[in-house]
């Protein structure tokens, strides 16, 4: 019988490759700061040869997710594709590593393990250009109905939404995770990729197939085609889906903190204090782990968005997506747990 776990996380199973860079760089390499853009394998090759000194490890937005709530004590597991070659068992061993569940077998013919590669500015700003390779052979027959129905909440990594057998996947374990009685989460993950699949992603939070949203301030405001901020927010505040019910989101603001969105109330939780901004890769991705795991202990919304604040200032504090510091250490010691 398989084990139950806290959270199950679908998403692209992609290797991070991180350097440092200014903003001439990015203009040579045609790049646009702040944003990521889907490149193919040539073109991913190029650019690696071009970055100089790097820093390599296991990512992906919800592998990020995975292991900061898995860091933070949850029973986590992950559900992505890789290549059987170096990469892909170099994201299989990192992810195991921080106690992650990863069982998905790995492809043994088509293109290579995915991988990001990430410019960060002296300002803290990641831009990415991401090669999906294996990634998108993610289909529903990775997808494990036991696995999906133990999982207390599924998270959905709206990149999926690319990949037309990963976006079958996803489909999938919606169906499975509420037949189970379980909740549904999706991260809206970038605003280029709210404005591909605006149309859907309003559906299946319409439909039901969505109970928790994660977004950043911009891709609140493509989801909703709108410049104006507290518009987007009340949009997302009168948001009910088809059986009359209220959808919980949480909603980041860098530095402004979060909010916490539900039943048609939205409360302000402030960001936790930084050093200095280092690398903002992964601060929405750890904002959604502390969250969640939070939740799993049975913490109310706010104070569950209060340690998704704090995972999320450690992460910015260094390079790379990866929490340096023992998160349950520092989140005793500032009361939060």
């Amino acid at each position: 019988m398989t084990a139950s776990l806290d959270l199950l996380v679908l998403g692209n199973a992609i290797v991070d490759v991180i350097a440092r860079a200014d903003e001439s760089f990015l203009s040579a390499q045609g790049v646009a700061k702040g944003a990521m853009q889907l490149i193919d394998e040539p073109r991913a090759e190029t650019l690696f040869q071009a970055m100089g000194q790097t820093t390599i490890v296991s990512g992906g937005s919800g592998a990020n997710t995975a292991v900061g709530a898995a860091l933070l004590g949850a029973r986590t597991g992950f559900v992505g594709k890789v290549r059987d070659d170096e990469l892909g068992t170099l994201f299989g061993h990192d992810l195991k590593a921080t106690g992650v569940g990863f069982t998905v077998p790995a492809a043994t013919e088509g293109p290579a393990t995915a991988r990001c590669l990430i410019l960060v500015t002296p300002d803290g700003e990641r831009t990415m250009s991401t090669y999906l390779g294996a990634c998108q052979g993610l289909s529903p027959e990775d997808v494990d109905k036991a696995l999906v129905s133990s999982a207390k909440v599924v998270y959905l990594e709206g990149y999926l939404w690319d990949p037309p057998a990963a976006k079958d996947a996803f489909r999938k374990a919606v169906e499975i995770a509420h037949q189970a009685g379980n909740a549904v989460a999706l991260t809206l993950s970038d605003a280029f990729c709210v404005g591909r699949y605006r149309d859907e992603f309003l559906g299946l939070i319409r439909d039901g197939s969505i109970d928790i949203l994660f977004a950043n301030m911009g891709e609140l405001q493509s989801l909703y085609q709108t410049d104006d901020a507290e518009a987007a927010v009340a949009a997302l505040r009168d948001e009910r889906n088809a059986r009359g019910r209220h959808l919980l989101g949480l909603v980041t603001r860098s530095a402004d903190g979060a909010l916490v969105v539900q039943g048609g109330e939205v409360r302000a939780v402030a960001a936790s204090p930084v050093q200095a901004v280092v690398d903002t890769t992964g601060a929405g991705d750890l904002f959604a782990a502390g969250f969640l795991a939070g939740h799993a202990r049975g913490l109310d919304n706010v104070a569950s968005a209060r340690l998704g604040t704090l995972a999320a200032a450690e992460v910015i504090q260094h390079i790379g997506a990866r929490p340096q510091t023992d998160l349950v250490g520092l989140a005793k010691a500032q009361g939060l747990l």
